[in-house]
């Protein structure tokens, strides 16, 4: 279980939706559905991490409360810090073990 105050990360969840461009056409957007404390744990070390500063990429391990509402996420949607503006492509999504949490890696600094 995550210890009190480890959440200390506002972030929001956004999911792709399309959105009318103002030519009659349709174009790629974001709708912010989720917004939750978030626990970031920055990687580093390791060959591929390195590789991946290198290239301008950070990767994290984000932890968030299970909730009928974390669990509509999926890797298509984005993650935002709130704070700094920095968007995450989510990669993956886990259960805890206890499944009170889950566990998203993700990446910033590279196109979605």
């Amino acid at each position: 279980m995550t210890q009190p105050g480890t959440l200390d990360y506002l972030v929001a969840f956004d999911e792709p939706t399309p959105v009318a461009n103002g030519q009659g056409g349709i174009k790629d957007g974001w709708t912010e559905r989720v917004t939750c404390w978030a626990g970031i744990r920055f990687l580093r070390g390791g060959e591929v991490a390195l590789a991946a500063r290198l290239a301008g990429k950070q990767p994290v391990v984000v932890t968030i409360r299970a909730s009928t509402a974390t669990a509509a996420i999926t890797p298509e949607w984005r993650m935002r810090d709130t704070r700094s503006g920095v968007e995450y492509n989510i990669r993956s999504i886990v259960p805890s073990d206890d499944r009170a949490m889950f566990e998203l890696t993700a990446e910033s600094g590279v196109a979605v």
